[in-house]
C-alpha cells in the first residue's frame, strides 16, 4: 500500500468536488442572506434576488429564457418531473387514448424506472437498442415512431461509457414530424434529454439540440449536491407531480434550496467559461492513460469509443480479473474509481449498459470506469499506472478460471 500518499480521484462521473469559487458564492446564503425567497420582506427578497441571478446564469448557458428554468433537488427529480409531468398532462388531454413513449435501454435509472412504471400502468413503451459503441441507431429510432408516439427521452451522454447520443439529429427528426402533426391538429412528440454528463463537455444550447425538456445536476459540474434544474420549453404540456405550495410555476412545490441554487448558477457559469480549456486538458490525460495502459497491461478491452465519447471516460475491462476486487484494491491504494453508474453500482449484476453493447457478462464483470476531471494531473495518471498492473496480475492469478 502507498504510505502517506495523496488520494487520487478518478470517479468524476459519480460526483465532482465543489469549485472554491462556487463555495464562495454559496456561503452568504447560509448566513446573512438566509431568507425564504417566497417571503415578501427584505430577507426574502435578498434570497430571491440570488435565485433570480442563478436562473439567469442557467438560462444563458442553455440559451433559453429564465422563465423556462425549473429548479429541482437534482437530476433524478428533474427526469421524473419531465416524464411523469408531460405524460400526466397528455393523458388528461387525450383521455382513453393509448399513448406510446420511447427511450433507450442504456438510460439512467432515473429515466428507465419511470418508463417501467408507466409501462406497468398500460403505457406502450419502446426501449431502443444501441450499437456496439453504445449509440442509438437513427434509422431504428425513426422506425420506432408511431402515430400515437408522444414522448421520447434519450440521454445526451451515457454515464458508464461516455457515449454521445445524436441528440441534435433526433431532435430534428422529431421537429419534422411535429410540423406535420401540428398542421393535422394532432399531439406533438415531446423530446427530453438527460444532459447531466454532457454539460462539462458538449454544446447544450437547447436551440441547437431541438429539445423540449433538458435535465441537469449541480454536483456533476463542480457544484453542490441536492440541486438540479429542468429546462421546459415554453408551450410544453406539463403538470406538476409534487403537491404543496405553488413554487416554480406550479411545477415543483417546496421551499427553494437557495444556497444550492446559487451554487448551481455559479458552477454552470464557470463551466461555460472554461469548457474548451478543460476539455483539452482532460482529453489529453484520458488519451495518454489509454495509450499507457495498453502498453502496461495485456488482455484488456476498451469499451469507450474514443471517437464518439466525452473526453472524461475510459471504461476498461481487465479480462480475467474481477471488477469489484480491482476497485477495492485501488481504494486501498487511495485511488477512487467505479465499476459503473454510482446510482446502481451496488448491484452485483452485470452492467445493463455493457450487456446492451453486446459485451459478455464475464467481461462486463471485469470492468472499471475511470472518469477524469479538471483537477487531475499527469503525475496522478502515472501513479495509477504504477499501482494497477501488479493488482491486475495478482487478481488474475487468484481467478484463473475467468
Amino acid at each position: 500500500m502507498r504510505q502517506n500518499k495523496k488520494s487520487i480521484y478518478l470517479d468524476h462521473s459519480a460526483t465532482t468536488p465543489v469549485d472554491k469559487n462556487v463555495l464562495k458564492a454559496m456561503l452568504p446564503y447560509f448566513s446573512n442572506k438566509f431568507g425564504n425567497p417566497s417571503s415578501i420582506h427584505g430577507f426574502g427578497q435578498t434570497a430571491l434576488a440570488g435565485v433570480d441571478v442563478a436562473r439567469e446564469k442557467v438560462a444563458k448557458f442553455l440559451n433559453c429564457s429564465p422563465l423556462e428554468i425549473i429548479f429541482t433537488s437534482g437530476a433524478t427529480e428533474a427526469d421524473n418531473l419531465a416524464i411523469f409531468g408531460v405524460i400526466d398532462a397528455l393523458s388528461k388531454s387525450d383521455q382513453g387514448k393509448k399513448l406510446h413513449i420511447i427511450t433507450s435501454v442504456i438510460e439512467h435509472p432515473a429515466v428507465l424506472e419511470p418508463f417501467r412504471q408507466l409501462e406497468a400502468q398500460g403505457m406502450e413503451v419502446t426501449y431502443l437498442p444501441v450499437e456496439k459503441n453504445g449509440i442509438v441507431n437513427l434509422d431504428v429510432f425513426k422506425k420506432s415512431i408511431r402515430e400515437n408516439t408522444v414522448f421520447v427521452s434519450i440521454m445526451y451522454v451515457n454515464s458508464e461509457v461516455g457515449s454521445i447520443q445524436p441528440i441534435r439529429e433526433i431532435g430534428k427528426i422529431i421537429e419534422k414530424i411535429n410540423r406535420v402533426r401540428i398542421k393535422e391538429n394532432k399531439n406533438k412528440v415531446y423530446f427530453h434529454t438527460d444532459a447531466v454528463q454532457a454539460l462539462n463537455f458538449l454544446n447544450c444550447d437547447i436551440k441547437y439540440l431541438h429539445v423540449d425538456l433538458l435535465s441537469l445536476s449541480g454536483h456533476k459540474i463542480y457544484g453542490p449536491k441536492g440541486v438540479g434544474a429542468l429546462f421546459v420549453k415554453q408551450g410544453t404540456l406539463i403538470n406538476g407531480v409534487q403537491l404543496g405550495g405553488h413554487h416554480e410555476k406550479n411545477l415543483r412545490s417546496g421551499t427553494l434550496n437557495v444556497p444550492g441554487i446559487v451554487g448551481l448558477g455559479q458552477a454552470i457559469k464557470i463551466c461555460g467559461e472554461n469548457k474548451e480549456k478543460n476539455n483539452k486538458k482532460i482529453a489529453e490525460l484520458r488519451n495518454e492513460f489509454i495509450i499507457l495502459i495498453k502498453q502496461k497491461i495485456s488482455n484488456i478491452a476498451i469499451n469507450t469509443d474514443i471517437n464518439n465519447s466525452t473526453p472524461s471516460h475510459a471504461n476498461i475491462s481487465f479480462i480475467g480479473a474481477e471488477g469489484e476486487s480491482i476497485l477495492i484494491a485501488l481504494d486501498l491504494e487511495k485511488v477512487a474509481v467505479s465499476t459503473g453508474s454510482a446510482c446502481a453500482s451496488a448491484s452485483l449484476k452485470a452492467s445493463p449498459v455493457l450487456s446492451a453493447m453486446g459485451i459478455k457478462d464475464e467481461i462486463a464483470h471485469s470492468t472499471i470506469r475511470f472518469t477524469f476531471g479538471k483537477n487531475n494531473t499527469l503525475s496522478e495518471i502515472e501513479a495509477v499506472l504504477k499501482i494497477l498492473p501488479p493488482i491486475i496480475e495478482k487478481l488474475r492469478h487468484m481467478a484463473p478460471e475467468l
